[in-house]
């Protein structure tokens, strides 16, 4: 018996821990965590939305001077109440029209707007094409498209100008979603803003949003880049990040480059049931970005651009030069402390050209050599003990070439001193294995080139920077192998590279490794969270510390006893080397190059045991061959000595 009533029991236990069950999970619903479970249901079955906008993100100087920031502007909204009825929408555009200076409607949206204040023009179809409707053989939307294109011009001619302005607020206040505040107008005056205010019109507000604002004018404008509409190109790659098709991007160079960390966080409103909103959560600013650019140096190199073409241009044989370049970094950093270009126009005036550093390219000249002739060290292609004498070397079928002057006897240091084309001739000939007689045919390969790119790569040249902007380009590369191009190559007279390129060249031999060049110092997330940008390694140099000393030694001697004498302060114990190239340039814009020019180039640093400044000047077309001038090499020659001067004296 007692077996019996055991075996009863047991069900009635288990039904009875079943409802206690639930009855506890009912309980923890209803009370523990209810704030939990209502906020799962208000993400299914709420409707939210973002504000307009939100203001981006300040960009800074590195003594923390405001170089880009958000101006708040007075600005039109539309917020569709529940209820209201599209005649209502019509009186509010009309007035609005009569308050705001808006342009008038495209003829597409006058073509809309009339067919709405005029009945939809049902005359404008023909009884046999309502009978195709109705019998659904053309759509609605053919109907309308029927309608739209029997609107002849003299029925949009008895639209008068309040109407057409109504046209452009109308068809705005019902773009997006039903729910959706509608932008009218940005950046209206006070007299309008008051106005609307006293309109007092439904649905219609007056809100504070920002746009961009640069300081400084011109100063680094087209490297801060520009802020603007998704555009289609980039339209699923926003949309995928969460952006709205109607906000505004970064679209290049350092806007877009930092887009993420720059664009703001909108307000986010709950859409209650009368189509009202509700505030959830605030608008929040995006981050800082603190640039390594020193203001008060970038406009000193800007001035002293400006300033030296002004003075270039009074000189003969300068119809072709218009543009000059230059740049500072910290040699052992990458930092840029300033990146300038300078293009005079036609009408006497500048305009800023900067990004040209990292898009465009040149033919740099002699001043590659502190690279090519490390290829001689490291294929032990000279003996660093002897001396030769400088000369021409004579390939076959090709004309004698030889150094800018007899240069007297040589070793590889005052080879690189006195920019010594002959010493670099027979480093090119050695590593094709040959030693140099008269008209000798060297059977020069495509891996000859390799060599030659692979090493000048690893300073630098030829190669991205890393720099953080998009767009960057790594130069020409001359696709011809032949005997006479690849000793072209071993002086810098056959690929092109961009001045940034060589900038971080110059760091590359001051820093024994090359270091990406950056922008960025640091990212300011708040006042307590921040990133700090740190030197990026991209390559160690194949070069021994002696032969890469020996590489400096020369250089040094070059600004201060050799051919780049007087292009930086003697007392800065510098470091640094000249270049001098052919160019060719369309002269008419025919798109034939048709003209040699001159282009003049130096880099240096400084001081040789400690480096702290960097810098690249570059002139393009300084000068052509068609007449002779007293001006080629001074353009990057006073460039220089002013702004490492004033690097110095502060």
């Amino acid at each position: 018996m007692i077996n019996m009533k055991k075996k009863i029991i047991w069900p009635y236990i288990l039904v009875s821990l079943f409802f206690l069950t639930i009855a506890v999970k009912l309980f923890l619903i209803c009370s523990v965590n209810k704030d939990t479970y209502k906020e799962i249901l208000a993400n299914k079955t709420d409707i939210t939305i973002k504000g307009v906008s939100a203001p981006r993100g300040r960009i800074l100087d590195t003594n923390g001077k405001v170089i880009v920031d958000n101006v708040g502007i007075n600005t039109v909204m539309y917020n569709k109440i529940k209820g209201i009825t599209k005649d209502t929408e019509k009186e509010i555009s009309l007035k609005l029209a009569s308050i705001l200076d808006v342009a008038p409607a495209s003829v597409t949206i006058l073509k809309e707007y009339y067919l709405f204040i005029n009945n939809d023009l049902l005359d404008l179809i023909t009884s046999e094409e309502y009978t195709l409707y109705n019998e659904r053989k053309i759509s609605k939307e053919e109907l309308k498209k029927r309608k739209m294109e029997r609107i002849t011009p003299s029925m949009l001619e008895s639209l008068s100008e309040v109407e057409r302005k109504s046209a452009t607020i109308y068809n705005l206040m019902n773009k997006g979603f039903l729910y959706q505040k509608k932008v009218i107008l940005e950046d209206i005056n006070k007299t309008e803003c008051a106005k609307v205010v006293e309109a007092n019109l439904p649905g219609i507000t007056v809100e504070m949003s920002s746009k961009r604002i640069y300081f400084d004018g011109e100063t680094l404008r087209s490297i801060l880049g520009s802020v603007g509409s998704i555009t289609k190109d980039t339209k699923d790659e926003y949309l995928n990040k969460g952006y709205e098709l109607t906000d505004d991007v970064g679209i290049s160079y350092l806007e877009k480059q930092y887009e993420s960390v720059l664009q703001g966080k909108k307000a986010i409103y709950k859409v209650n049931k009368d189509n009202t909103l509700l505030l959830v959560r605030d608008a929040k600013k995006g981050s800082d970005i603190v640039l390594s650019i020193d203001l008060d140096i970038q406009k000193k190199v800007a001035e002293t651009l400006k300033e030296k073409i002004l003075l270039a241009k009074k000189r003969a044989n300068t119809e072709y030069f218009s543009d000059s370049y230059a740049a500072v970094s910290d040699p052992l950093t990458g930092s840029l402390l300033a990146i300038s270009g300078e293009r005079l126009n036609q009408d006497s005036t500048f305009s800023e050209v900067s990004a040209n550093m990292i898009n465009s390219s040149f033919t740099m000249g002699s001043i590659v050599k502190g690279a090519t002739i490390s290829v001689g060290y490291n294929h032990n292609l000279f003996d660093k003990t002897k001396y030769i004498t400088d000369s021409c070397v004579k390939l076959q079928f090709v004309p004698a070439k030889c150094s800018f002057k007899s240069l007297g006897r040589i070793n590889d240091i005052e080879a690189l001193s006195w920019s010594s084309n002959y010493f670099q001739y027979l480093i090119a000939i050695g590593l094709t294995g040959n030693k140099y007689i008269p008209n000798i045919k060297l059977n020069a390969t495509k891996e000859h080139f390799k060599i030659y790119r692979d090493t000048l790569a690893s300073f630098g040249l030829g190669v991205k920077t890393g720099i953080d902007l998009p767009n960057e380009t790594t130069g020409l590369t001359g696709k011809v192998v032949a005997d006479d191009l690849l000793l072209n190559l071993a002086i810098g007279q056959y690929d092109t590279y961009t001045p940034l390129s060589v900038l971080q060249y110059m760091n590359t031999i001051a820093n024994g490794k090359r270091t990406s060049l950056s922008l960025l110092k640091e990212i300011n997330y708040s006042k307590e969270e921040k990133y700090i940008n740190k030197p990026k390694v991209l390559n160690e140099l194949e070069i021994s510390k002696e032969n890469l000393e020996r590489i400096r030694e020369g250089m040094h001697k070059s600004v201060t006893k050799g051919v780049a004498t007087n292009y930086i302060n003697k007392t800065l114990s510098p470091v640094g080397k000249t270049g001098t190239s052919e160019s060719f340039f369309d002269s008419n814009n025919d798109g034939t190059v048709d003209t040699s020019t001159i282009t003049s180039t130096f880099a240096g640093y400084f001081p040789k045991e400690f480096p702290k400044y960097s810098i690249v000047v570059i002139s393009p077309n300084i000068s052509h061959t068609k007449g002779k001038t007293d001006y080629t090499f001074l353009v990057a020659r006073r460039i220089s000595m002013a702004i490492t001067d004033f690097l110095f004296e502060n």
